[in-house]
C-alpha cells in the first residue's frame, strides 16, 4: 500500500509497505529496520518473532525517542516481558503493532514532532 505525505523536510517517511517489505522515502527496504526521523538502522535484528532477544530491545532504548513502537509483522504479537526491561529501565513507551499500523502510527507522530522510533520485524 502507497502512503501519501507532504514533504517532511528530509525526514524520514513511511511511503509505503507490504507482504515483506516497507519504503522509506521511496527506499524499500526487506530486511529488519529502526526507523528515527532523522536515522535509519538496517538491519536493527536478525532475528524473528520468536528468536528476539534482550539485546535488540536494549538497541531500541538507547534511541533517542520518548515512544518506541514495535512492528511485529503481518500480525501483532505482544513480546514477553522479560525482553522489555531495557525499555522500562529507560523509561521508553512502547507499542507494539502489526506492521502497517506501525508505519502510518509512526509517520503521524513524526509529522507531529514527536521523538519516535520503530522497529520493524519484516522477516
Amino acid at each position: 500500500m502507497k502512503l501519501q505525505r507532504e514533504p517532511s523536510d528530509g525526514l524520514n517517511t513511511f511511503t509505503a509497505y507490504g507482504d515483506g517489505y516497507v519504503s522509506v522515502n521511496g527506499i524499500r527496504h526487506s530486511c529488519n529496520l529502526a526507523v528515527l526521523p532523522e536515522r535509519l538502522i538496517s538491519e536493527w535484528t536478525q532475528a524473528t518473532f520468536d528468536t528476539l532477544r534482550v539485546q535488540d530491545f536494549e538497541l531500541l532504548a538507547s534511541l533517542d525517542a520518548e515512544i518506541v513502537l514495535l512492528g511485529t509483522g503481518n500480525r501483532l504479537r505482544f513480546p514477553t516481558p522479560d525482553l522489555l526491561r531495557p525499555l522500562a529501565r529507560a523509561q521508553k513507551g512502547l507499542e507494539v503493532m502489526d506492521l502497517p499500523a506501525a508505519c502510518r502510527t509512526y509517520n503521524v507522530l513524526m509529522g507531529e514532532g514527536r521523538k519516535v522510533a520503530v522497529g520493524l520485524l519484516l522477516a
